[in-house]
This record gives C-alpha cells, structure tokens and sequence, in this order.
C-alpha cells in the first residue's frame, strides 16, 4: 500500500527563511557603492554564477571573472566582505521554524542553490544545523533546481517517497518543477501563510498517528 502520510518537509532557504545570498539588488548596490558598470557585471554574473552554484569554481574565480578583471581601487575582502553581509534572517519564519521543528514530527531538509563559500556562511552565521536535519546545495552535490534530479537525491538521502514529502519554495519555477516529480509543493509567499500551512500538516500528522 502507498505511504502517503508527510514524513519529510523539503526547505528553499533563500526568500523563505533568509535573504538571497547573492541577488540583483545586492548585486546593484555593491555597483554602485564600488562604482562598478552595473551592465557589465550582469552579463559576465550570468555567464559564470551557475558554475559557482554548481561548486564548479570557488569564490575568488567568480570574482576574477565578474569583478576582479581588471585592477580596481578596493581591496577584494571589502568586496566579500559586502556580499556576505547581504543575507540577512527574513523576519518571523527561521526562529518559529527552530522551535517549531523541535515536537514537529517532521524531518525537515533544505534544497538550495548556493555557492560554497555562501552557504557555509549562512550555515553558521544564522545556526542553520537547529532547523534543517540535512542540506541538500547545488555546491555540494553539483545539481541545481530545477534540475528534477536534485529533487530525486533529496528523496533518496531522505529515504522518502514523493508523496510523503512535502516542499516550500519562494519561486514558483523551482515550486513547480518538485510538484512534477510528485512532490505536494507550496509557492512561499508570507510567513504567516506558511506557518498555517505547517500548522496544519502537523494536526494532521498527529491524527494519522492515533
């Protein structure tokens, strides 16, 4: 007989519980605070950042390409410096989630792209490890959403069916392309939606256990 009750909640990380780590805007703002062509660095960011997400190269390559190209009047640790001061905690959703995981009933596991450098800092600057029991990132397991393939390892280190998972994503793209693969997807959009969505769940969880 199919499982279907929820056993395992798939996280984004970015837009849902912290700020992206590497967005347009903070991509604008660091243009124009290191007076940098904002056209420029777009396109040579487009070309490259995929690569990075994928751990294909470290941080310093990504900047020889998007920014280190030619001499600059700034140091480059002031420059990452500034991107990793960036993401910031979303207000409400990461510390209810961390309580809230702790009599949930849940496995709770992020699926994210992420460069390497990035993401172990966001890891340990906002004590990720209290909220996900894994990390599935596009660095570490050279995939990224919304490869339908990253979704399937996920299933497969979570040892989980489809239809017992259940999948948060800010993006209705990468939303969409988990709910293919059979996945019940929901398109992040507030922190009080969401958390009434867990709420819920977690009530129904409850009664399939009695």
């Amino acid at each position: 007989m199919e499982a279907t009750s929820v056993k395992i909640l798939f996280f984004d990380i970015g837009g849902v519980l912290l700020t992206n780590g590497w967005g347009h805007r903070s991509r604008m703002e660091a243009c124009e605070l290191f007076s940098l062509d904002y056209a420029e660095v777009t396109e040579l960011h487009t070309f490259i950042f995929n690569v990075y997400e994928m751990g294909s190269i470290n941080l310093d390559e990504y900047l020889d390409t998007v920014v280190f190209n030619r001499p600059r009047d700034f140091a480059r640790e002031d420059f990452k410096e500034f991107m990793f001061r960036q993401s910031q905690e979303l207000p409400g959703m990461l510390q209810w989630l961390k309580e809230w995981k702790k009599d949930c009933g849940f496995r709770i596991i992020a699926i994210n792209n992420e460069g390497k450098e990035l993401n172990d800092y966001r890891v340990k600057k906002f004590k990720l490890h209290d909220c996900f029991d894994a990390f599935i990132s596009s660095c570490e397991v050279k995939l990224r959403k919304p490869d339908p393939a990253i979704f399937n390892l996920a299933l497969g280190v979570a040892l989980a069916k489809p239809s017992q998972c259940v999948y948060f994503d800010d993006r209705p793209m990468f939303a969409n392309a988990a709910q293919k693969i059979g996945i019940k997807a929901f398109h992040h959009t507030d922190f009080e939606t969401t958390k009434n969505i867990l709420e819920n769940l977690k009530k129904e969880n409850q009664s399939n256990l009695k």
